[in-house]
């Protein structure tokens, strides 16, 4: 099942919510045993209290969370980027990704962005200022990085709103 979220502003401003280290499992955000759920709601509830109890209340829509490198190994399960999404988290920013999360949820339209250095650089509360077009992250500290911009293709599915919404516009009928 998929959930169809609006595209985000061409410039994100948040704060980072939370910053996981290397080779972080994604369905640890809900946790396994809640993987197989769409209740958004009971997603949200649920989403990392496991990790952090206060990460429900302090989450603000146009956060950010940020990974290590191979940011959402395993299985590909949508429920954990659910919960996150209803919560506000506006993008994702990693060192790298594992290719079927990256592959999953740029198809839902959320902006993966591969930033060198930012597991390192950003802090939990920090400030940050994301352009995802241009792969550019400011952070509160001052510091600002360079990631890998999205492809064309990859900035039409987040425009859209994910695959789907870019497939429908692109073969909509003609009218005149």
């Amino acid at each position: 099942m998929s959930r169809r979220y609006p595209p985000p502003p061409d410039t994100v401003r948040g704060r980072v919510a939370w910053v996981f280290g290397d080779d972080f499992d994604i369905d640890l955000v809900v946790g396994v045993e809640n993987i197989k759920s769409y209740d958004a709601d009971h997603l949200r509830s649920v989403c990392m209290t496991a990790i952090d109890p206060t990460f429900v209340d302090r989450v603000r829509p146009g956060d950010v969370v940020v990974g290590g490198r191979n940011f959402g190994y395993g299985h590909p399960h949508y429920p954990p980027m659910v919960a996150l999404r209803d919560l506000g988290i506006a993008a994702v920013l990693a060192e790298s990704f594992s290719p079927g999360f990256w592959r999953g949820e740029t198809h839902n339209g959320m902006p993966l962005i591969t930033v060198p250095g930012i597991a390192t650089a950003a802090t939990v509360g920090e400030d940050v200022e994301l352009d995802w077009r241009e792969a550019t992250v400011r952070l509160g500290s001052g510091r600002v990085l360079h990631g890998t911009p999205p492809s064309d293709r990859v900035a039409r599915t987040i425009e859209a709103g994910g695959a789907l919404a870019l497939l429908l516009s692109e073969h909509a009928p003609a009218t005149t």
